[in-house]
């Protein structure tokens, strides 16, 4: 599916049993706030974690996306996860560990409203594309903690191991039109660490990233957003350009360049 609205360039991830944490969240400037009822549970705290998360996105988070992250499929608390997401009020639901686009479409469909899925095992990224395109899904999300397990990738090795995979999850949904967003960043005291890993996955073309704390917003903001030299600069190429071919700041742009132009203004209005 083509998800209309822009994509997030931050979507922070917290526990739907931490009621301090959701009116937290209510003054935060991340763009999505994920109510968490799979990892971050524990699992005698998964059914009130459900009502609270329900009761939540009913208050809303000002103009703010929710999204609620369901159990897996495979998991005992995912049928009653789904029934309440489905009357729940979020904009967007969350799937953990999707290996099969048949599975996404039909939970989607289920639920009555767009599904961003994680991408969290070799399975996974291998069936990215089908995924991507399956009826109902909004976006991919990097599950790079569990790729990293699944792959035997050693801790204090660096995530070069992810490369490949990560930049799989983007083409496949670039191919179908919906969005890509990057893994988490554990280390919470190296805002250095974060701001490399956001600049790394700017590049590889994601629109914004997964966050775990409130600390790592701002950095991951302002790196997945654009700086005001960028949009000046973006105002100043469509408003030289005349059609066709054509010479701008010592380089060659064309309609695909205003229509990136446009694409930066849209999604750091200032």
């Amino acid at each position: 599916m083509t998800t209309a609205r822009l994509a997030p360039r931050t979507a922070l991830f917290l526990p739907a049993s931490n009621p301090r944490a959701i009116e937290k969240a209510r003054g935060l400037a991340a763009d999505m706030v994920i109510l968490d009822l799979e990892d971050a549970v524990r699992d005698d705290a998964k059914a009130s974690a459900r009502d609270a998360a329900v009761a939540a996105v009913a208050e809303g988070f000002g103009d703010r996306l929710s999204a609620i992250r369901l159990n897996g499929l495979d998991s005992i608390e995912h049928a009653a996860d789904r029934a309440a997401v489905a009357r729940s009020g979020c904009d967007f639901a969350v799937l953990p560990k999707v290996e099969s686009a048949q599975a996404a479409a039909s939970l989607a469909a289920a639920l009555g409203k767009p599904l961003l899925v994680m991408i969290e095992t070799p399975r996974g990224v291998l069936a990215a594309a089908d995924i991507a395109a399956a009826p109902g899904i909004g976006g991919l999300i990097a599950g790079v903690n569990d790729l990293r397990a699944e792959l035997g990738i050693p801790a204090g090795v660096g995530d070069d191991g992810l490369i490949l995979a990560r930049q799989t999850i983007v083409l496949a949904a670039r191919a179908h039109r919906v969005w890509a967003i990057d893994g988490v960043f554990n280390a919470l005291d190296d805002p250095e660490g974060l701001a490399a890993e956001c600049r790394q996955g700017r590049g590889f073309g994601f629109d914004g990233k997964s966050l775990i704390h409130p600390s790592q917003i701002a950095v991951a903001s302002a790196l997945f957003g654009a700086s005001e030299a960028e949009l000046a600069e973006a105002r100043a190429l469509i408003e030289a350009a005349t059609g066709g071919a054509e010479r701008f700041g010592g380089r060659m742009i064309e309609a695909m360049h205003v229509a990136q132009a446009h694409a930066l203004i849209a999604r750091n209005p200032r």
